[in-house]
């Protein structure tokens, strides 16, 4: 589908930046892993830095897609290039590389040997409530996210299911994809009570990985920060300053793990850029 050029954009002007719009520095790093075409491609009629600049507009701002601002890319142009973005694993792949360049810079080894998982229900919506399910725990229909971090709380692993799924019947695919984007250097996870029980412990041991739950102490007066775990719990924190991601506004589990791993990589691509500018 053709979408002819707006005024400004056909005008040539220059708009207002937008606090979400990527910095140089920040498209310098993306820009390799977002073109996506070959040298017989057609000719973007819009920019893709403003593409991406929508995309980042919109899951900072947490508006529908049909509002994205007038002086940005049609929402149509957004929307598709997003899910071919998604499709294409453009997202983690940037979280991945970001990640390990992020561990060197702080003199860590380049994979990490540990992780820890965790998971946080969001309510859903219109457009999810279909695959939506009840956490009774929290009381809320909608959708988990059940993720796996390293001890610096950046993203290894991200997995979505209803609200009703228990966090221990997910270890199997969390440890799968965590040695998977690790080459296998994981040695030990650690977890909370949710993940307590044989079963968990067999299906993170097939994948050479060993449970660690860290309980709550039994004497506890209110707020107890918990070792390691509260590295998982900041790191959901940092997903929060995206409205996007504040409830479940996705039609498919897979966009709205796509924007989760988006998320991620901007924030670790500003702790980047901000590294490599204080090293020079």
């Amino acid at each position: 589908m053709n979408f002819p050029p707006r005024a400004w954009q056909a005008r040539g002007m220059n708009r207002k930046a937008y606090p979400s719009d990527v910095g140089d520095d920040e498209w310098a790093f993306v820009a390799p892993y977002l073109t996506l075409m070959n040298e017989e491609a057609p000719q973007r009629v819009y920019s893709l830095r403003e593409v991406f600049n929508g995309l980042r507009w919109i899951v900072r701002k947490g508006a529908p897609w049909r509002m994205t601002p007038n002086d940005l890319p049609p929402w149509e142009v957004v929307c598709q290039q997003t899910q071919r973005w998604t499709k294409g694993g453009v997202f983690e792949a940037m979280v991945h590389d970001l990640r390990a360049l992020l561990r060197l810079a702080k003199g860590r080894r380049e994979q990490p040997s540990a992780a820890i998982f965790d998971s946080r229900t969001l309510q859903s919506s219109p457009e999810s409530g279909q695959r939506a399910g009840y956490d009774g725990a929290k009381r809320k229909k909608g959708s988990k996210t059940h993720i796996a971090v390293d001890t610096l709380g950046h993203l290894l692993a991200l997995h979505v299911t209803p609200a009703d799924e228990q966090d221990r019947a997910q270890v199997r695919e969390l440890a799968q994809q965590v040695q998977e984007v690790t080459q296998q250097s994981v040695e030990v996870a650690y977890v909370d009570q949710g993940y307590s029980g044989e079963q968990p412990a067999q299906d993170a041991q097939d994948q050479a990985l060993r449970l660690e739950v860290v309980k709550l102490p039994e004497a506890k007066k209110g707020f107890v920060l918990l070792p390691r775990r509260w590295v998982v719990e900041r790191s959901f924190a940092w997903a929060t300053r995206f409205r996007r991601l504040a409830r479940d506004y996705e039609r498919l589990p897979e966009t709205l793990a796509g924007l989760h791993y988006l998320a991620f990589a901007i924030l670790m691509l500003k702790q980047f850029v901000a590294v490599m500018a204080h090293a020079l």
